[in-house]
């Protein structure tokens, strides 16, 4: 496996400014700042209800803050949506994993890459050629990564037969499809069996090793402690305290928030 704790840039790939969200009266998200510097992997922690995925939401684009800002590699993000966050480098995952369950692995994965031109009508007709050529690359590319994930021998399975984890290496498959430079995880040990979760841990290691940044939230001290540089622990919608592992999970205000019950 491939060393994650190697030194990151200190140049954020994505900072969160004081970023609140509010739905009525309630504050999900309350004055959040933090950053994830290029090349590291950055853990979020805490108990449920405290924030954590309406975080994410927020810097995906699939919420819009009701205060602050979100710079995704140095350029302003906080307005844009989702696919425009996308495209400035930034992919996200989600705990529960919903593939399109009638088709192939291998066509899940082919349904992600980006501006593929085959998807112009005009670009079939006058194009033919060069449209086989760039389809017959993405397929190639495809099976390349699903061989990645250790999925290769169900490329051309239908996503059905999948169990949660493999599902989870096939959701990171079909984000690396697109090419990011960040990519936000949600939760990639929830429901994985031991043999399984090691290869994602694995993957990821690997993926950080070769440059790519990452945000995790993840319930799994053991993994953060393994994979993570630097870890945010939240709480109440709001950042309790933040450092190397050791140091969050040795805090007393995250152990209260863990074991005393906070929300």
């Amino acid at each position: 496996m491939s060393t994650p704790h190697s030194a990151a840039s200190s140049a954020p790939v994505v900072e969160v400014r004081d970023v609140t969200r509010r739905f009525g009266g309630l504050v999900a998200v309350d004055g959040v700042s933090l950053t994830v510097a290029r090349g590291s992997i950055t853990g979020l922690i805490g108990p449920n209800g405290a924030g954590k995925t309406t975080l994410f939401s927020l810097i995906a684009g699939s919420l819009t803050p009701s205060r602050g800002e979100i710079w995704i590699d140095s350029r302003p993000g906080h307005a844009g949506a989702a696919h425009e966050r996308m495209a400035m480098g930034l992919a996200r995952t989600f705990q529960i994993p919903k593939p399109f369950a009638a088709m192939t692995v291998l066509e899940n994965v082919l349904v992600a890459f980006q501006q593929h031109p085959g998807e112009k009508l005009l670009s079939n007709w006058l194009c033919a050629a060069s449209v086989a050529r760039e389809e017959r690359r993405n397929i190639e590319e495809a099976r390349q990564l699903i061989a990645f994930v250790a999925l290769g021998h169900l490329a051309d399975q239908p996503a059905r037969v999948l169990s949660g984890g493999q599902r989870k290496l096939l959701e990171l498959a079909r984000v690396l499809a697109a090419k990011p430079g960040v990519i936000l995880l949600d939760e990639p040990a929830a429901g994985v069996n031991p043999a399984l979760l090691e290869t994602i841990i694995d993957r990821i290691g690997e993926l950080n090793a070769r440059g790519m940044s990452f945000l995790l939230i993840e319930h799994n001290m053991d993994l953060v402690s393994r994979l993570c540089h630097h870890v945010y622990a939240m709480a109440r919608g709001q950042v309790l305290c933040h450092g190397t592992p050791q140091q969050v999970m040795d805090d007393p205000r995250v152990i209260e928030s863990y074991l005393g019950g906070a929300p």
